[in-house]
């Protein structure tokens, strides 16, 4: 982290200094929540919870952000790599069904250490890569062989959207880039006897107010592509806030009629392993509580 390259945004920063990247954090790592956490896809979180670690900070600055407060800066309590690799362990007598790191992109070399830590020390769930979508090529590699699923953001094929929303007019390349190296990682989806994904990628895509076109072309670039190895979530859990104001277009919730011509599309297209949200999601309730919890 001397002079940060590790995101596409290039910044530079001296993180390892106490320098803040455009992520908004230091090389220090922040937690905010370490807990079982039960509304990830079914195969995720299961009824047993997925060990969710939810990291401070992000390379995208999007204005729809849902967790606005962790996502902007050093938020939660800061851990060291041995302390990070402890609380794996902690969810897995929890009985959680894999460690799912949200949002650890700015924190990957770091992480990695803590992964290996974690095998090291004996634990045996999955780990899962709940990411952004916004990597390079190169960062998704330091994971290959550690890694065990990707759960990825794919949010925008429209890269003037992705600049309005996100700041990042280049996401569309990278997400496609950084995309084609975890199929490669991995390729093949399996489950255990409780169908709980031991191995795969799942492609996330959060429907926003009048973007269905952008929704169905994510969705045709990533079936296209990969076919039904790559699992799609396709989410109907957008929730306005205050701060969108200043976007009154996508200042409201999706319609029930946009995301029934987002499933009509997906279902025309043959596609079928898809998870699917009902409207009730999208309300603040959902949204954890940064309270530190198990950390």
């Amino acid at each position: 982290m001397e002079s940060c390259r590790l995101c596409p945004r290039q910044c530079g920063a001296e993180r390892n200094k106490g320098k803040h990247g455009v992520c908004g954090v230091s090389s220090d790592i922040y937690v905010a929540r370490a807990a079982l956490h039960f509304w990830e896809e079914p195969c995720i979180s299961g009824t047993k919870g997925s060990g969710a670690v939810f990291f401070s900070g992000c390379t995208l600055k999007c204005v729809f952000c849902q967790n606005y407060e962790l996502s902007h800066g050093e938020y939660g309590k800061k851990v060291s790599v041995d302390r990070l690799s402890e609380i794996f362990l902690e969810l897995e007598e929890k009985g959680a069904n894999n460690i799912n790191l949200v949002t650890p992109d700015h924190y990957i070399p770091l992480i990695r250490e803590a992964m290996i830590k974690g095998r090291d020390k004996g634990l045996r769930i999955p780990y899962v890569i709940n990411c952004s979508g916004y990597e390079t090529r190169d960062l998704i590699r330091e994971l290959d062989g550690l890694a065990d699923i990707y759960l990825d953001d794919f949010k925008y094929m429209d890269s003037d959207k992705a600049a309005r929303y996100s700041g990042a007019g280049d996401y569309p390349e990278h997400a496609k880039e950084s995309l084609e190296e975890m199929v490669r990682q991995c390729p093949v989806p399996s489950f255990d006897e409780n169908g709980i994904m031991q191995k795969g990628v799942i492609v996330r895509h959060l429907l926003m107010p009048g973007m269905v076109k952008n929704a169905k072309q994510v969705v045709d670039y990533v079936y296209d592509t990969y076919g039904d190895n790559v699992y799609l979530s396709l989410m109907h859990q957008f929730t306005p806030f205050e701060r969108l104001d200043k976007y009154p277009e996508i200042n409201r919730k999706v319609t029930h009629r946009e995301y029934e011509r987002l499933l009509d599309h997906a279902m025309t297209r043959g596609i079928t392993n898809a998870f699917i949200q009902d409207g009730s999601v999208a309300k603040e309730s959902f949204i954890p509580e940064w309270n530190g919890e198990g950390v």
